[in-house]
């Protein structure tokens, strides 16, 4: 079973028991949070899609850590004018351990079809 869930403005597949890097989320590490922005699950047999997300699904996870990525190196350069400038930047992330999916365990109705009625057909006076 997996779902895919809004998380910090973006959309993470996620199955039980994974590890999945985020950006950085407030929390101290084993602290457990929870996710109600489902936008998709499948448990294999039955795919739910939300409108925009799945009424009743949740996403239960704990905070394993918080680190920081490796370090990206930004260069510019003008050529003959003597500029460059040399910047660096690293990320900030929180690894969570997927604990749970949790979806609504109540299926939609289907509402019976409508009998089309049969049309009704004019007589005219044959005078």
């Amino acid at each position: 079973m997996y779902a895919i869930v809004n998380i910090a403005g973006k959309q993470i597949r996620v199955e039980k028991d994974a590890k999945v890097k985020v950006a950085s989320l407030k929390g101290d590490p084993g602290t457990k949070v929870t996710f109600d922005s489902v936008l998709l699950t499948d448990d294999g047999k039955n795919i739910q899609t939300g409108e925009p997300t799945v009424k009743g699904a949740s996403v239960s996870a704990s905070i394993l850590e918080h680190g920081r990525e490796k370090k990206i190196l930004i260069y510019k350069k003008k050529r003959r004018k003597g500029y460059n400038r040399k910047n660096g930047h690293r990320q900030g992330f929180t690894l969570l351990q997927i604990d749970k999916i949790e979806t609504s365990s109540a299926k939609k109705k289907v509402s019976p079809k409508k009998k089309a009625k049969p049309e009704k057909t004019e007589k005219k006076d044959s005078e």
